[in-house]
Order: structure tokens, then C-alpha cells, then sequence
């Protein structure tokens, strides 16, 4: 495998593909979606043989960890691609409005995110607007995952304390 030999490849595929699409499935839920993150995942497989280590657990498990992640990295690919949705390309029948009263009808949840301090709104934003998790938001700005966790949280009691300020009483109503 480590010298890239295709026939030990396609055992390696023929051997543990069904067991890994088991895995695939479960997460992404949609076995077309489930087709094509198998074929990153062996991609991933084929082009970083090279760093397996035996000494650090079986191959299996190896393989099994490549395929999970790539299950999960591609659920948070399409979380992040249905965030940003754009509002034109929705239909007017699918819509429902939430209207307030007119004490809150100007209320941004954008504008009061950027009356935060910077570095709670940068947190917030991350992690509410833009969908990384906390463990991502603390790798990308080289910080404790603790420090995030609670940064965010006094964040969300800041914004939680305007809310309930504003007394908001949403009421559904057809567009």
C-alpha cells in the first residue's frame, strides 16, 4: 500500500469498502452523498498512505478515521452551503414571516452582534453566523478551547439581556 501498488489498493477497497459505507451513511444520512464521500475518503486513503503508522493503532481503524472524518467534514460543507442561501432564490410561497411588534420591528440580530465586544462578537459571529464549532473557532484563532466556550457564552448572555429587554412576542403570520 505505502509504495502506492494498485492491486493492494483495490483488496484494501474490495475488503473494507462495505464496512466503511456503513459508517458513511449513518452520518451523511443520503447514499448519494454517502457514494461520493467514499471516493474522497479512499482518495484520502490512496494519497496519504504514507502517514499511516502501524505502531499507532490497526489499519482499519486508520481507514475507519479517514472515512468518518470525511463523513463530517462533508456535513459541515453542506450546513455551511444551506446557510447561505440566498433569500432571492427562495420561493414567496415558502415563506413565513415572523412579525413583532412595533417596539422591535427594527430589531438587526447582526446589529446587536456588532455592539459586542470584539472579541465576543469575532466568537459569536464564527460560530452562529458562520458555522464553525468551537473547537474549530479556538484552532483557527490559537486560543483555549475554554476561552472560546466562555466568551461565547457571556456573549450570548449580553445579547440574551437585550432580548429580554425588548419584550419580543413573535407572532406567525402568512406572506
Amino acid at each position: 500500500m505505502k509504495s502506492n501498488n494498485r492491486d493492494a489498493f483495490e483488496y484494501l477497497y474490495d475488503r473494507y469498502s462495505p464496512a466503511l459505507f456503513g459508517i458513511v451513511i449513518k452520518i451523511v444520512k443520503d447514499e448519494e452523498k454517502a457514494a461520493d464521500t467514499m471516493q474522497d475518503a479512499f482518495l484520502k486513503i490512496w494519497k496519504n498512505m504514507s502517514t499511516y503508522e502501524k505502531a499507532k493503532g490497526s489499519l482499519f481503524t486508520w481507514i475507519l478515521n479517514v472515512a468518518r472524518n470525511t463523513a463530517i467534514d462533508k456535513l459541515r460543507l453542506d450546513a455551511k452551503e444551506q446557510k447561505n442561501i440566498k433569500l432571492e432564490n427562495v420561493i414567496a410561497g415558502d415563506l413565513h414571516a415572523v412579525s413583532f411588534t412595533p417596539s422591535t420591528s427594527t430589531l438587526d440580530l447582526r446589529a446587536l452582534v456588532a455592539g459586542l465586544i470584539p472579541e465576543r462578537k469575532l466568537l459569536i459571529e464564527m460560530v452562529y453566523f458562520n458555522g464553525y464549532t468551537h473547537e474549530e473557532a479556538a484552532e483557527l484563532l490559537k486560543m483555549p478551547l475554554g476561552t472560546v466556550k466562555s466568551r461565547v457564552r457571556k456573549g450570548l448572555q449580553e445579547l440574551r439581556q437585550v432580548f429580554l429587554m425588548q419584550d419580543l412576542r413573535p407572532q406567525l403570520t402568512s406572506v
